[in-house]
C-alpha cells in the first residue's frame, strides 16, 4: 500500500481529523487519482491518517496510507496541485509497513513564552519529565483516565532555544500504550504552570 509523508501547517492545523480525511478524499478525486472501497453496505475510501494530531497542533511529518485502483505516475505533484494551502505531500513511497506496526514516534514540542524564559525552565522540565511516575489525564472515547506517561517515554531532551523559546524532544510509543504530545504540554501545565 502506498503511503505519503505530508505536513499540515498554518491554518490548516485548525482541521479536524474527519474533516482532513475528507480533504484527501476529495484532493484525490480532484488529481484523478482513483482510490479503492471497502467492499460491504457502506463503502469507505481507502485513505487513513496515522496517529492524528490534535486540532490546532502543527506537523511536518505525517503519514497518509492510501491505496489506488491502479498504478498512477507523479502521484506527489497531483496531489500538492489538487490541495488546500498548508497542507503539503512531502513525498511518496511505493511499499510501507503497515501502521499497526508503528511502535515508537519522535515528537518535538516548542514553547514559546512573550517575555523572557523563567530561569532554570528547561532544568525544571527535564526533572519533571524525568520523575518516576507523572500521572496526567487522557480524554478517550470512555471519558478520561489517569495515566503515567514516564513508562511511554523512552529518551527525551529539553534544550533552551534563542527566540524565548524551550524545545522538548521525545522519542516515545505510539501505540498500545500511546502517549500524545499533548500530554506532556499537560504535564507542564499540571506541575508546572508558572511555565506553561
Amino acid at each position: 500500500m502506498p503511503r505519503a509523508l505530508f505536513e499540515k501547517t498554518g491554518n490548516a492545523r485548525y482541521i479536524s481529523h474527519l474533516d482532513l480525511m475528507r480533504v484527501f478524499q476529495r484532493a484525490f478525486k480532484r488529481a484523478g487519482l482513483p482510490l479503492t472501497h471497502t467492499q460491504g453496505f457502506n463503502p469507505r475510501a481507502s485513505v487513513s491518517i496515522a496517529l492524528p494530531l490534535s486540532l490546532g497542533v502543527e506537523s511536518r511529518c505525517e503519514l497518509l496510507d492510501f491505496d489506488l485502483e491502479h498504478p498512477v505516475g507523479e502521484i506527489r505533484e497531483k496531489l500538492n496541485a489538487a490541495l488546500i494551502d498548508g497542507v503539503y505531500i512531502r513525498e511518496v513511497y511505493e511499499q510501507g509497513q503497515k501502521l499497526k506496526n508503528l511502535a515508537l514516534l519522535q515528537s518535538r514540542l516548542v514553547l514559546e513564552y512573550d517575555r523572557d524564559i523563567p530561569d532554570e525552565a528547561a532544568e525544571s522540565i527535564q526533572s519533571l519529565l524525568s520523575r518516576p511516575e507523572l500521572i496526567v489525564e487522557k480524554k478517550g472515547k470512555n471519558g478520561v483516565a489517569q495515566q503515567d506517561i514516564i513508562p511511554m517515554i523512552r529518551r527525551l531532551s529539553v534544550k533552551k532555544l534563542p527566540d524565548r523559546e524551550v524545545e522538548i524532544v521525545a522519542l516515545h510509543s505510539c501505540q498500545n500504550p500511546s502517549l500524545n504530545p499533548m500530554q506532556l504540554s499537560a504535564a507542564i501545565t499540571k506541575y508546572l504552570p508558572a511555565l506553561a
